[in-house]
Parts: C-alpha cells; structure tokens; sequence
C-alpha cells in the first residue's frame, strides 16, 4: 500500500496551488472556466477564493502588511497605482512581450494604459467599463433629433429642445449628484491634467476643468437637470421609462437593466450613444479590472499562465456571454453576440476614446472631494471660484505625502514642507 500511495504523494508535492482572489459576482462565474484551465495544465490547481468588493480593497492591504498575498487577483483600475507605490505588484513587460496569447496591439489604448505606471506594465485588462449616454430615441426625436450631437454645445441645445417638448415636471438629463463618474469624463475632454506637476498638486482651477465644470453646472442652472442624486429617485429604470429624463450617462451594466425593466412598448424607443466632447466625439474614463500578479507570489510562471488563459479571446467571449462585462480586446468583439447587439456598438465606439485618471494611489479619495465639491456648488451653498478653491487646497493636502515622497526620491526636498 506504501509503494502504491507514494506516486500519488509525489504528485502532490509537484502540484502548484494557485491563490486566486477574485471580487463580486466576476469570482462566481470564473469558477465555470477553471476546470478548463486545470484540465490543460494538470500540474496546476487554482484555489478560488471569493471577496465581496465592499471589503476586497481592505483585505488586500491586510494581506500585503501580513505577507500573506494570493498569487493572482483582479485589481480595480484605480488601485493599480496604489498597489505600484506599495511595490506589491510584479512587472510583466518581459512576460507580455514574448506571450502568444496576450496581445498588446489588440487592446483598447486607453485601457490598456490604465496599467502602465512609471513605466511599467503591471497589469492586463480583463474586463472593461466606461461611461457614454442612455437617451430616449422618441424624446429626442420630438424635439427635432435623430441622434445625439457629438459636441457640447450641440448637446446642450438638444437638452433645450428636449425640455421645451417633455412635461413640466421632467428635466432633459439626470446627472445624479452622488456620482462622480459624469464629471470626471468632463474633465478628461478637457485637455488638460486634473493634477499637475506630475500628480503632486490638484489642477481643478486650470482653464481645462473649470471649462468642463462650467459645462456641468450649467445644465441645473437652466433647469435642463434635477438638483437630485440617484437616491432620490425612486426608480432610475422607471423614471427613463416614463420620460423624467431623456439622457443618462451610465455604463454597460444598465443594457441588460433597461432590457428587464422597460416596458415592452418602449424597447425600441431607447438607444445608447458615445459621450459627445468640446470640439467633437468626446472621451470617456478607462474602467474596469486588470490581471495582476503579486511580487511575492512563488508561483509566478503558473500565474501568468492563468493570465494568458484567461486573456484569450475565446475565454473573453465566454466570460462576457455569462457575466456581459465588455472585453478589452478589438478581436473579442467580433463575437456574434456582441456584432449584433446595437446598444453594444456605442460601447465599443466609446472604448477607442477613453482615458486614464491620474495615476496616483490618493485618487478615489480625491473623486470623493470632487463630488462633494459639484454638489455644495450644484445646491448653491458655494459659488463655482468657492468650490474649485476649496478642491484645490483639499486636494493639495491629501497629496501631501506624494509630494514629500516623490521630492525626496528625486532629491529635492523642500525646506518649507514638513513629512506629512
């Protein structure tokens, strides 16, 4: 029985265990394709552990303190750079440049960017997300348009035209007050940096945000969007579908929403449409989750195996047919599900204008400022120069410690600031 156990033990021994941490209902639905994965690498066995994101980001960086990492996670975009300034990610450039399964050149630009930091590649997009408009094709139609225009200023005039035919009551956008998400897409067509100085001080005064706040602002200043956030609403899907608003800059998530929760009569009467810009089609935000590899993974071969695998377009396919998450590579889309799903299109439109926010490890807590900053001066509790000001200065402080990092690394400290 000792002779006949011990191949078996061997065996054992020889297999790697992948520690694979994945969050929300993304982990449910990758546990289908893993049995794939072993079944192509019987020396691997993937350890699937599921997270809800609530608490995903906090255990990560309990993990990291206590040296007790998985292999492989998807990081939200905007944690890549926290978890590069933390030296907790592993480079993949040498890995991606001599892979045959993940292709450089077949990713969204903007997306793919999203994982490059100080130079490096330290992730690879699994899955996207970015924002463009949900509008009523039928509203938009009495008031004399066909389409969405694709410039700021033809959008506000259609925002008019739109208020003038729609009830009393109803407005002609929703731009919910506790998101950030329309905002910051506004600020990415600007032109310029909301953070200068390579990330160190807040750029919210400058010409370029101030112009795309203005914008913003501008649609409740003339009635044309409800003082509202999505809370008070009782029912976002409802509401569109009873015409309170005709546009609604939202993600890909709501296609499969407004399918279930409109009514029958109106399932042809709505369309989805790339965000429109200053001077032209406009960009939107790179969103979505990356592949990531831990430096203190043990198991970096076998990890980035399941990186390829997962990145493959047939896998990509797959795992949009089950969760609808868009992919990030052009090949995908050449899927027949999403060839022929005409909300989908816009998306795919939008993803070759997209854009990075600032890559620094503070910027969800500066989003956080900036949407309570667009709601004081929404409500008019201060004036645009009163809010931008104070953005600043808050933003300024929260990168205090950036600054004294990055003059410090470059040998330049400064004299009147003190280490945060």
């Amino acid at each position: 029985m000792a002779a006949l156990a011990y191949p078996g033990c061997a065996r054992d021994r020889d297999e790697v265990v992948l520690r694979f941490w994945v969050m929300g209902r993304e982990g449910e639905v990758v546990a289908q394709l893993i049995p794939e994965f072993e079944a192509r690498n019987p020396g691997i066995r993937v350890r699937l552990q599921l997270l809800p994101w609530t608490s995903a980001h906090e255990k990560l960086l309990t993990a990291f303190a206590a040296d007790a990492l998985p292999d492989i996670v998807p990081l939200g975009n905007t944690w890549i750079p926290e978890f590069a300034a933390i030296g907790a990610l592993e480079p993949l450039d040498a890995r991606i440049a001599a892979s045959p399964a993940v292709d450089r050149g077949d990713y969204f630009e903007g997306i793919w960017d999203t994982n490059v930091v100080d130079g490096r590649t330290l992730g690879v997009s699994w899955y996207v997300d970015t924002r463009l408009i949900y509008y009523r094709k039928d509203l938009l139609a009495r008031a004399g348009y066909d389409a969405p225009p694709t410039t700021w200023a033809g959008w506000r005039e259609s925002m008019r035209a739109v208020r003038r035919v729609v009830d009393p009551d109803a407005y002609a956008i929703l731009f919910p007050l506790n998101e950030y998400e329309p905002l910051v897409a506004l600020g990415l067509q600007s032109g310029e940096p909301m953070l200068r100085d390579g990330g160190r001080y807040g750029n919210f005064r400058g010409p370029g945000f101030r112009e795309a706040f203005a914008f913003y602002l501008g649609a409740f200043e003339e009635g044309l969007a409800p003082r509202m956030s999505n809370t008070q609403i009782s029912n976002v899907w409802n509401e569109f579908g009873r015409g309170y608003f005709a546009y609604y800059v939202s993600g890909p998530w709501n296609i499969a929403e407004f399918r279930r929760r409109m009514p029958e009569a109106l399932q042809e009467q709505w369309g989805t449409a790339p965000l429109p810009g200053r001077d032209g089609p406009g960009a939107s935000v790179a969103g979505g989750s990356s592949l990531v590899i831990f430096r203190s993974s043990r198991h970096k071969d076998a990890a980035w195996k399941l990186v390829e695998f997962l990145s493959e377009p047939a896998m990509q396919e797959r795992f949009h047919a089950l969760t609808g998450n868009l992919p990030p590579r052009r090949s995908t889309w050449a899927a027949p599900a999403l060839q022929a799903d005409p909300h989908a299109a816009a998306f795919r439109e939008q993803l070759e204008r997209t854009r990075p926010t600032p890559k620094v490890a503070e910027w969800e807590r500066i989003v956080i400022e900036m949407q309570r900053m667009a709601e004081r001066v929404v409500r008019g509790q201060q004036t645009a120069d009163e809010g931008l000001e104070a953005l600043d200065a808050r933003v300024d402080a929260i990168l205090a410690k950036r600054r004294w990092v990055l003059d410090r690394e470059a040998g330049r400290p400064d004299p009147t600031e003190t280490a945060p």
